[in-house]
């Protein structure tokens, strides 16, 4: 009985924290306690030393000396500021106009809202509800259907998971040990792939329900011509400079995420008081809401760091290599499990628990089957965008259901979201199908032609003959 308690440790830590998560136990608690509680009874057993827990020192500094973290915070703050600045009416209102005399105008331009204020917020939250308080009453008003509304709604703010800035990449980089320029690099071809799907969905609505999403009636159109196009040109060069402050100086390796973030939260703040917003009222609320989240991510982190100590060290990462590389089929296998069991596991843990407790599991095995790893984290992002769209924990339906008029049903809200979570299903499957989606847009390797090489260095002055003791023989 000892011996096979001593020899299965791994897989009762396992048990034991999903357990705890599915009570309903806070996350960074659970995994602390299971971790320290096990940690206790390795040492007893003489699996581990009593001397290896002390790496939990290191590991905690590691947390609070990580510089890339600290991008978190200014992301979280200025997607506070966005959403209660102004910015996402001005949009909305813009890009309506311009659609608004097409069938699903409506949806459209909720998607390229939605798509815009994920490059510049980073969070879902700020997305859904910003577009859900401003764009569903107009929707309902114009004779949309209610399940199509609250659906485009729901899963237009949870691009944001995906498209750069996204918290969710920041976390993911950090956790899989990649760059988080090559993830945002990586997130771009996903990103455009998952907005033509939805407006593709749109598109396929209008022609085969042209009721449900019907076009603006004229007297609603109010802007034409030049002065539209202003209207639209004053609601995106805005985005598009912070767009710029965030992103590009980060492709262009002017600055690192965490300064590319505290210059968005800057921006962010200027915007506020371009659509003379900012007050200190908005300022409160958004440093509350970023230090809920920022705590929320650090406890959960250590606690992480806790039970991963304890796991790898009574042989858990061995056990989960040796399942998952053993699976049959290699890497088709590996990743038609893993994508099943991230789908479901997604039905009860949120992305935060997911990517620190299953991804690090996850992530060496993927690696010894050779398998791209920014690939593979993007897969999962693309995967987990499913969790914030479908029961019992979809956060965008929470959002949405938080600021939906009473006259909306809950009903509507969930039923509405079917058709969004299978277009976001078929982006996963596309994106293994076509993995340069990803990869064509990261660093390509440099690659040496040893003639052109040599023609290139025959071609150079010289500059006479630099001898080498031990490498180049004398001359006699």
């Amino acid at each position: 009985m000892i011996d096979a308690i001593r020899n299965n440790l791994g897989p009762m830590m396992f048990g034991g924290v999903i357990l705890f998560l599915l009570i309903g136990y806070p996350a960074a608690f659970s995994l602390a306690a299971v971790g320290l509680f096990f940690g206790f009874i390795a040492i007893e057993m003489g699996v581990i030393a009593p001397q290896y827990m002390g790496n939990l020192t290191f590991q905690l500094y590691s947390i609070i000396s990580n510089d890339l973290l600290l991008s978190i915070p200014f992301f979280t703050f200025m997607g506070a500021i966005l959403e209660r600045c102004g910015l996402a009416e001005d949009l909305l209102d813009s890009i309506g106009q311009l659609f608004g005399s097409v069938r699903g105008g409506l949806s459209y331009a909720v998607i390229f809202v939605g798509a815009i204020l994920g490059a510049i917020t980073g969070t879902v939250a700020a997305s859904v509800i910003a577009m859900a308080v401003i764009s569903l009453p107009v929707m309902m008003r114009y004779g949309y259907d209610m399940k199509h509304a609250t659906g485009v709604i729901a899963a237009s703010g949870t691009i944001t998971q995906l498209i750069p800035p996204s918290l969710v990449l920041v976390v993911l980089a950090d956790v899989m040990g990649r760059s988080v320029g090559d993830m945002y690099a990586g997130a771009i071809g996903p990103s455009i792939v998952q907005v033509a799907l939805f407006c593709i969905w749109v598109a396929i609505v209008s022609i085969l329900r042209p009721d449900s999403v019907p076009a603006l009636p004229p007297e609603a159109r109010t802007l034409k011509g030049w002065a539209l196009v202003w209207k639209c040109f004053r609601g995106i060069v805005p985005s598009a400079v912070l767009i710029f402050l965030v992103l590009g100086t980060i492709f262009m390796g002017l600055a690192t995420p965490t300064e590319a973030g505290a210059m968005g939260a800057v921006g962010a703040i200027g915007l506020a008081a371009m659509y003379r917003t900012l007050t200190w009222k908005l300022t409160y609320q958004a440093m509350s809401s970023t230090m809920r989240i920022t705590a929320m991510v650090a406890m959960i982190l250590i606690g992480a760091r806790v039970f991963s100590l304890v796991f790898q060290g009574v042989g858990g990462g061995k056990w989960i290599e040796h399942m998952l590389t053993g699976l049959p089929g290699g890497q088709v296998g590996f990743l038609t499990v893993t994508m099943i069991f991230i789908f479901f596991i997604a039905f009860f843990l949120d992305f935060f628990e997911i990517a620190f407790i299953i991804i690090p599991l996850l992530a060496p095995a993927a690696e010894k089957l050779d398998i791209n790893l920014i690939w593979f984290a993007l897969l999962i992002c693309a995967n987990i965008q499913t969790s914030f769209m479908h029961p019992p924990f979809g956060f965008a339906l929470f959002y949405l259901r938080g600021v939906a008029p009473p006259t909306v049903k809950t009903r509507d809200i969930y039923l509405g979201s079917i058709p969004w979570i299978v277009l976001q299903l078929l982006l996963v499957a596309i994106m293994i199908a076509f993995p340069q989606i990803v990869t064509y847009w990261l660093d390509k390797p440099v690659t040496l032609d040893p003639a052109a090489l040599e023609k290139q260095l025959n071609s150079m002055p010289s500059f006479g003959t630099i001898e080498l003791q031990g490498l180049t023989p004398p001359k006699p």
